[in-house]
């Protein structure tokens, strides 16, 4: 068993509950860390053996360009969009922060935690 972990994935995005949010846009970092079996490709040394960070990034970034009002909305898609592309996938961990955040005082990013297994 091995963990693929894909940390600090930035982007900007359109999520939020206020109007201005889904406007204006906000940062996001996104941590993500899957769990695979991994004994073949420890082997064999072959891309193919194993999942591609390239592939995990990419379904990331495609649910995170829908905008949504709610983080646990956009991480519910997100795991989801995972299970679905990468069967081998036999557990989630995935965080996403939102940087800067409206709130009535200063913070620096609020964060949604959710994970899965199989």
């Amino acid at each position: 068993m091995g963990k693929i972990i894909l940390e600090g994935m930035e982007f900007f995005a359109y999520h939020g509950c206020y109007r201005e949010e889904q406007i204006i846009g906000s940062k996001f970092i996104v941590d993500l860390q899957v769990s695979i079996d991994t004994t073949v490709a420890e082997e064999s040394d072959h891309l193919k053996d194993t999942l591609s960070y390239v592939h995990l990034y990419q379904a990331v970034k495609s649910e995170m360009e829908q905008k949504s009002h709610l983080l646990e909305n956009v991480a519910k898609r997100i795991m989801d969009s995972l299970k679905n592309s990468f069967p081998q996938i036999q557990s989630i961990e995935l965080k996403i922060s939102k940087m800067n955040p409206p709130t009535s005082g200063k913070v620096g990013n609020v964060s949604y935690s959710t994970s899965w297994n199989v």
